[in-house]
């Protein structure tokens, strides 16, 4: 019996909402399972970060290759199996190394997703209005992500291994749910000459080399993803730690650090999409050095508020700093994509965004271990502290990088 499969379009939804969904009921537990059911220390809450960024970095290439060569939708399948069983193993057994295996195991998974859901979705549907599909798909991306949030704060009252180990089976169900459903009529193989290799990466390298000298403020937003990597493991490793460990969580009714930490969740999303909502609508067609002077007063807060965040041991004022900290570094991100992409020419636009990925990702591996040592030692508010110093030099870049523009202008 011929199985009628289910629109792309249809599919691309679905996979955003349900993915979006299944990772919070693991993002919103998990520092919480590393904490009080694995008992790990600060400095292995990092390397669990570490691990995971090392073998994304290492696999992207290989695992890319099936999707270029062999099938979009054979990749996306072996991929979220592959983050099924991940999380099957880490919430099964509450140990270092049995988290540290499912990082890898889970990490190659999202190997094989990333990249081949957007080019799956743009050469099923190539006579749509690519923009619009993705506009729909974050939005059910986000609806998702808060449904995943109060599912997971619900079942984490009984045991914070219940979401984990529940995100970890739908996703294989998921996974067998698209080799049923999933239409792929459009896939090619990549010739040769297309696919992505290591020797390519170098040649990126290289070229990047090339432009940058021919554009200096691009070498300074080089500079900023930089220091952006090398923090971003401290904070987003420690954060809720610093609360378990240097402050008390209110009495209120009872309730356990999953339902708090769901409940600023939901809190942080909220506050981020109205903030975002308010600097976009100003930002508009504004020039690169308005952005720039934007992104400087934005990241001049969010430094100062992690920094409050590090330093207070009082949890109503380190709730505020923590919640700003969120709002601030969410609004970053779109407001630092235009600045971006405004100052990349369009032949150059694929070499230097590759580039940018690969120096965060360096950045995040470097950095985190270099934080967790210093957390573990002296202690975590030290350590997101020093996180809040590693990330001042932007505010220098993005005052050079104004400079720069209007020098040009």
């Amino acid at each position: 019996m011929m199985i009628r499969k289910i629109s792309a379009y249809k599919i691309y939804l679905l996979y955003s909402g349900i993915t979006a969904l299944l990772f919070s009921l693991v993002t919103t537990v998990m520092i919480v399972y590393h904490i009080e059911n694995v008992h790990m220390n600060p400095l292995q809450l990092i390397l669990v970060g570490t691990v995971l960024e090392a073998v994304c970095f290492t696999f992207e290439i290989p695992t890319g290759i099936v999707a270029d060569v062999y099938s979009r939708k054979l990749s996306i399948i072996i991929g979220l199996i592959l983050i099924g069983i991940g999380f099957t193993i880490e919430g099964s057994i509450p140990v270092f190394s049995a988290v540290i295996i499912s990082q890898v195991v889970w990490g190659i998974g999202a190997t094989f997703t990333s990249g081949s859901v957007d080019a799956w979705i743009a050469e099923e549907n190539k006579n749509v209005d690519i923009n619009q599909i993705y506009l729909r798909a974050a939005q059910a991306g986000q609806i998702g992500s808060v449904i995943g949030i109060i599912l997971a704060t619900i079942l984490g009252n009984f045991s914070v291994r219940i979401p984990i180990l529940l995100s970890g089976v739908l996703f294989v169900v998921f996974a067998l749910f698209l080799a049923l459903f999933m239409p792929e009529y459009s896939f090619r193989p990549s010739a040769p000459e297309d696919i992505n290799t290591y020797e390519k990466i170098v040649y990126t390298m290289k070229r990047s080399v090339g432009f940058i000298k021919s554009k200096p403020t691009i070498s300074l937003l080089l500079l900023v993803t930089l220091f952006y990597g090398l923090s971003s493991e401290g904070y987003d490793r420690l954060s809720i730690a610093h609360f378990l460990s240097d402050t008390t969580l209110p009495k209120l009714w009872n309730l356990q650090p999953v339902t708090w930490f769901g409940i600023f969740g939901i809190v942080g999303m909220v506050l981020s999409a109205i903030s975002m909502q308010f600097i976009i609508k100003r930002l508009g067609a504004n020039s690169k050095i308005r952005s720039a002077v934007i992104l400087l007063i934005t990241n001049t807060f969010y430094i100062m508020s992690m920094a409050v965040f590090a330093l207070t041991h009082d949890f109503s004022i380190m709730l505020i700093a923590y919640l700003s900290t969120n709002m601030f570094r969410s609004v970053n991100e779109p407001i630092l994509n235009a600045w971006i992409n405004r100052h990349i020419d369009d032949n150059a636009r694929a070499t230097i965004l590759s580039t940018n990925g690969l120096i965060n990702s360096l950045g995040q591996i470097i950095g985190g271990p270099f934080i967790g040592v210093l957390a573990a030692n002296i202690s975590v508010s030290f350590g997101i502290a020093c996180t809040a110093i590693l990330l001042t030099p932007v505010i220098v870049l993005y005052a050079l990088s104004i400079k720069s523009d209007r020098i040009r202008s």
